[in-house]
């Protein structure tokens, strides 16, 4: 079978961003944005390998982005050349299978999503070339040398055009060894040139509007703020049984809804479970006990693998009606208690290289009036969790948190009465993701849980 290639360009100077080192080594969300452009690839399971063509300055960088990452799928990192036809040649010349297919794509557009490259990726199979655009929300007006209207093109045609540029290898090498020779070439990407020397129609799939490519100081403000409100695919997550098997599961707030779902599927798919709550003496707020009963199990079993917190409380009422008692109470079950099931677990994560799973709310993004404090607290739970899987990296702990949507638990029916069945996700599916993203490599991440 014919091999899928992603070729990243990162070579760029970053002159526009007007920053001392260049924008793909910005750090965005814990992360240099290529990092997170890497990382899209790399989890998913079409694409085969990864060719990154980078500026020779920062080749020991990038080697250390690729071993601490533990990246396995980059096949070659190559130094790029003077222009962005330079560089993509180079890359597209590393592969010697000219009935391979590559997917070309710029380092610095960190949101593209999987469903993108699948389409690239099918539409090749029909196509020579696929190209992914979006519609413009703007008028787009030509101008002449006297800075004077020229012509305002009929929107309704224009596409604004993004990365990745999907090929067929035999057909982007054909033009770029056409475009060597060629002193008139004037064209900014690799699909302007297969249709300067018309050697194929390109086909355009639909983009997505998050899919920004970065360029300006500004562009880094934004990226930053979709990074913290973005949540991760888990299409291509596998859930393995046998990642399971025998391994120590311990789940705080797991007397019901979510948190025993996760108990009882664990137990299902092989692991070793402890489930705690203040129904059988563990509160979250209490840090020791927290602490005692992750040492009792590690005293027991000589390990912990993976480590889950999904108590919570939700109450409502505006700031003015509600006592200060009952504030704290919300605060501290819903936040300290992460991090005191988070500090008391790192010792135990550490040692198995395990994985830590938080759970915050779809209302982090946006606080709601008589939610202030439980928005706020999953506001706080997301940055957390970004934050510490930063300075987990070099241990080899995940912390990922899940954003799941309505959900029909005890806590849901006790705030909102009763409400249509097919409006709210079932416990045991949040549980199966939840045990899909422990046994990922993913960390830093937000996922999203929604009803299909």
């Amino acid at each position: 079978m014919n091999k899928v290639h992603a070729l990243i360009l990162a070579s760029g100077n970053g002159t526009r961003a007007e920053f001392s080192i260049p924008k793909q080594f910005v750090k965005i969300g814990g992360k240099t944005i290529l990092e997170h452009t890497i990382d899209i690839f790399e989890r998913n399971d079409r694409i085969d390998d990864l060719i990154i063509v980078i500026n020779p300055s920062y080749r020991t960088l990038v080697e250390n982005l690729i071993i601490k990452n533990n990246y396995k799928k980059v096949f070659k990192i190559l130094n790029g050349g003077l222009t962005r036809q330079e560089s993509s040649f180079i890359g597209i010349n590393a592969i010697d299978n000219e009935d391979d297919l590559v997917l070309i794509h710029d380092a610095v557009r960190p949101f593209l999503t999987n469903k993108i490259i699948n389409k690239c990726i099918d539409s090749l199979k029909k196509y020579n070339a696929v190209d992914v655009a979006i519609s413009s929300a703007d008028t787009i007006i030509q101008i002449d040398d006297n800075n004077f209207i020229k012509n305002i093109p009929i929107r309704n045609s224009l596409r604004r055009g993004q990365t990745p540029q999907g090929f067929k290898v035999k057909t982007i090498k054909k033009a770029h060894e056409i475009a060597i020779e060629d002193p008139n070439i004037n064209v900014t990407d690799d699909c302007g040139l297969v249709l300067k020397y018309k050697l194929a129609k390109v086909f355009v799939i639909e983009g997505d509007r998050q899919n920004i490519k970065i360029t300006y100081p500004e562009d880094i403000y934004l990226a930053d703020k979709l990074f913290q409100i973005k949540a991760h695919e888990i299409t291509n997550f596998q859930l393995d049984p046998k990642q399971f098997k025998n391994k120590i599961l311990v789940v705080f707030g797991a007397s019901s809804g979510i948190g025993k779902s996760i108990i009882d599927n664990g137990k299902k798919y092989g692991a070793k479970t402890f489930g705690f709550s203040r129904s059988n003496g563990v509160d979250v707020t209490d840090y020791n006990i927290v602490l005692k009963r992750l040492e009792e199990i590690f005293e027991k079993e000589g390990r912990i693998d993976y480590v889950v917190n999904s108590a919570a409380v939700l109450n409502i009422g505006t700031l003015q009606s509600r006592n200060i008692e009952d504030i704290f109470q919300e605060i501290n079950i819903n936040y300290i208690g992460s991090i005191n099931v988070s500090k008391a677990s790192l010792k135990f994560l550490k040692k198995s290289k395990g994985s830590l799973l938080l759970f915050t709310s779809s209302s982090y993004t946006r606080g709601r009036a008589l939610y202030s404090i439980y928005s706020s607290t999953k506001a706080a739970i997301v940055n957390f969790t970004q934050a510490l899987s930063e300075e987990l990296l070099f241990d080899n702990v995940r912390v990922n948190a899940l954003n799941p949507s309505r959900t029909a638990t005890p806590m849901r029916a006790k705030n909102f009465g009763k409400e249509p069945k097919e409006s709210l996700l079932e416990p045991e599916k949040v549980a199966l993701v939840s045990l899909k993203v422990l046994s990922s490599d993913l960390t830093g991440g937000i996922i999203d849980v929604r009803r299909e």
